[in-house]
């Protein structure tokens, strides 16, 4: 039994494929929508899969193609984030027979295959049962490493690419002097379609290493959300997964985690380092002219169209790039808008892990830092001014 499914994220197609072949059906997945309705030509499947919303054509066109254009009786699903009834209504006028919401677990897309077009008859039919989800957006994250040889949690990340569709991980080797590279590049292997290594051959610092893992990511364009996470997980992936959650349902373009002590919250500091982050914190919020809890929490998520704003040119700054990001999007936006544009959300859990690169004495350095980035982005400044008018002429050509 033949299925063809058609949606313009890959990240979708793929564990759709798998799970679908493991069953037994012979699949073949397409992004592009004009050579979906080619390949349904030519393929003859018994059940087309398609999303509604891609780009140069609806999915109702391929519907109307099957029904209208073809005359054929072919099992029609649609798989699609939008819940408009309208759509909807317009789908079963056309002929389709199930229309699934995303997100919804791939264990019942596949009850929902069988019951449209039945179950092979196949003799190395593998039966998995992992209630993987497929989500109605793509993300990527980038996590920047600097000899991460002994603390990088593989299977942590393994394990959440494995259950959790629509997220693509880009780990950026900082020109790290241990075997990162090589765990990293093991990490890789047989998910190459989620996770990326790019490397750097010499060590640039994190505001760098997460600057050209942006930039890298940016470039895929089945991705709707991008962010980056630290790599020794203090912020988990789930918490992670929260932020994802809270920009998707919102009309904010950053999402920026906040290490907020409160109840019900698992959030551990060291004393001093709490100290000093209240000074610093003081510091840069009079800078920025936001009342910001935190702005050097390692998880953030950006929606696409805001990243050439905050990461097109390098950093002032080795360690507090989160401040010059806040800054530029104040630059670009205006301060009223970037405020409303901004959120932070309190996270579940934050661990401060052993083995951090940056030691109290780095801690005292960020003053300075915080001086010159405040001079730099100073408001007053004409050439400066010019300098962000010019940007937003770029993007938006």
């Amino acid at each position: 039994m033949k299925v063809l499914a058609i949606d313009d994220q890959q990240l979708v197609l793929l564990p759709l494929q798998k799970r679908l072949a493991e069953l037994g059906y012979d699949v073949k997945i397409e992004t592009d929508p004009h050579k979906g309705i080619e390949l349904y030509d030519t393929f003859n499947p018994d059940l087309v899969i398609v999303d509604i919303n891609m780009p140069g054509i609806l999915g109702l066109e391929v519907v109307k193609h099957i029904r209208a254009s073809k005359q054929s009786k072919t099992s029609i699903m649609v798989l699609s984030g939008n819940t408009d009834d309208e759509i909807i209504t317009e789908g079963f006028d056309l002929g389709i027979d199930d229309y699934m919401k995303k997100p919804l677990s791939l264990n019942e897309v596949c009850a929902r295959v069988k019951r449209l077009i039945g179950k092979p008859e196949s003799e190395n039919v593998v039966e998995n049962t992992d209630n993987v989800i497929i989500e109605k957006r793509c993300v990527g994250v980038v996590i920047p490493c600097y000899n991460e040889e002994e603390r990088l949690l593989s299977n942590e990340f393994t394990d959440f690419v494995d259950k959790h569709s629509g997220y693509r991980l880009c780990f950026v080797n900082d020109g790290s002097k241990d075997k990162t590279l090589e765990v990293l590049n093991s990490l890789r292997q047989e998910r190459e379609n989620f996770i990326t290594v790019y490397d750097c051959e010499k060590n640039g610092g994190k505001a760098e290493a997460v600057r050209l893992g942006m930039l890298h990511m940016a470039k895929y364009e089945d991705l709707d959300y991008i962010g980056f996470l630290d790599a020794d997980l203090s912020t988990d992936l789930s918490d992670f997964d929260d932020l994802v959650t809270t920009i998707e349902n919102s009309d904010f373009k950053i999402v920026s985690g906040s290490r907020i002590s409160r109840m019900g919250a698992n959030i551990t500091k060291e004393s001093a380092r709490e100290i000093i982050s209240l000074t610093i914190n003081f510091i840069i919020r009079k800078i920025l002219k936001m009342n910001f809890k935190d702005t050097q929490c390692g998880a953030k998520i950006f929606h696409k169209d805001v990243i050439k704003v905050s990461f097109d040119r390098k950093f002032v700054t080795k360690w507090i790039f989160d401040v010059e990001i806040f800054k530029r999007m104040t630059a670009f936006y205006g301060i009223k808008e970037a405020k409303r544009l901004i959120c932070e959300k309190p996270l579940k859990r934050w661990i401060h892990a052993d083995g951090s690169k940056l030691s109290m004495k780095d801690s005292m350095k960020i003053i300075g830092q915080l001086v010159q980035i405040a001079w730099v982005y100073r408001g007053g400044n004409k050439k400066n001014k010019k300098k962000h008018q010019l940007e937003l002429n770029e993007v938006r050509v």
